[in-house]
C-alpha cells in the first residue's frame, strides 16, 4: 500500500505538504477531505485522524497528522535535498524555529481574517464587527512585521541562501488572506521579492495549481448550505477557535 495524502487545498497546510510532495516527486494517492462538506466529521476520516483535522497521512499501516511532523517525516523518508530541511543542526533549529512560532502567529491570524472575511459570515448569515475585522488585521501587520525583522531580515530566505520548509509554510500563510481579497504584504518591497523568489524555487505553475481553489474561494463559500449538519458543526467549530 502507498503514500496516501489526506488534503482540502482549501486549506494552507494542505497546500504545502501538496506542494512538497510534488516538488519532490514523491509519489502518493491523493485522499480529498471536503472541508466544505464536512467530511473531517466522517466515520471513515476520524479512522485515519481522530483529531478531525487535515492534512492527513497514511504509509501502510502508518497514520500522522499535523502538517509539520508530515513535511518532516517525508523529507527525512524521501531524502528530500538539504535545504528543505537541513541536515546542519544550527540551520535546521532555524527552520524549526520559525515552524514552532508561526501556529499562533501569522498562521493564525490569517487564518482568522480568512473565516472573518469569508466563511464564518457564510454560514451564520452576520458581519464581523468592524472593530474585530480591524483588530484582527493589526494583530496580523504585527505579525508580518516580526516575521520581517526577525525571521527574514536582509536574507533571501529564512535560513539564508536557500529555501526550506519555513519558508513554504510561512507563503501558503500569506497567501490565505488573498483568497478574500486582501494582499497582507502589500507594500511590503522585501517580502513581496522573498514571495517571488520562493514561487520560483518551487514553480509557479505549481504553485499557482495548488492555489487554484483557494483563489476561488467565494465561489465555493456561496455553494454551502449553512442548514447542513456537518456545516453547523463548522461553525460552531470554528466560532469557538476564532472568536
Amino acid at each position: 500500500m502507498g503514500l496516501e495524502l489526506y488534503l482540502d487545498l482549501h486549506s494552507q497546510p494542505c497546500r504545502a505538504v501538496y506542494i512538497f510532495a510534488k516538488k519532490n516527486n514523491i509519489a502518493f494517492e491523493f485522499k480529498l477531505v471536503s472541508l466544505r462538506t464536512g467530511q473531517q466529521f466522517s466515520e471513515e476520516f476520524g479512522k485515519i485522524n481522530a483529531l478531525r483535522l487535515v492534512p492527513a497521512m497514511k504509509d501502510g499501516d502508518f497514520t500522522l497528522g499535523e502538517s509539520v511532523a508530515i513535511l518532516k517525516y517525508l523529507a527525512g523518508k524521501y531524502q528530500t535535498p538539504d535545504h528543505w530541511y537541513p541536515a546542519d543542526l544550527q540551520k535546521r533549529a532555524r527552520v524549526d524555529e520559525y515552524l514552532s512560532w508561526q501556529h499562533t502567529n501569522i498562521r493564525y491570524q490569517g487564518s482568522r481574517i480568512f473565516m472573518f472575511r469569508s466563511l464564518l459570515p457564510a454560514l451564520t448569515g452576520q458581519p464581523i464587527p468592524k472593530d474585530r475585522m480591524d483588530e484582527a488585521l493589526a494583530d496580523l501587520q504585527k505579525s508580518i512585521q516580526t516575521f520581517e525583522d526577525k525571521f527574514l531580515q536582509d536574507k533571501p530566505y529564512i535560513v539564508g541562501q536557500e529555501v526550506s520548509l519555513a519558508d513554504l509554510v510561512a507563503l501558503v500563510e500569506l497567501m490565505q488572506p488573498l483568497g478574500t481579497g486582501i494582499d497582507p504584504l502589500e507594500g511590503r518591497p522585501k517580502l513581496i521579492a522573498w514571495r517571488e523568489r520562493v514561487k520560483g524555487d518551487v514553480g509557479k505553475e505549481l504553485f499557482d495549481e495548488a492555489h487554484e481553489k483557494m483563489m476561488k474561494t467565494k465561489d465555493s463559500i456561496n455553494a454551502l448550505d449553512p442548514n447542513a449538519p456537518s456545516m453547523q458543526q463548522l461553525a460552531k467549530a470554528l466560532q469557538k477557535r476564532y472568536k
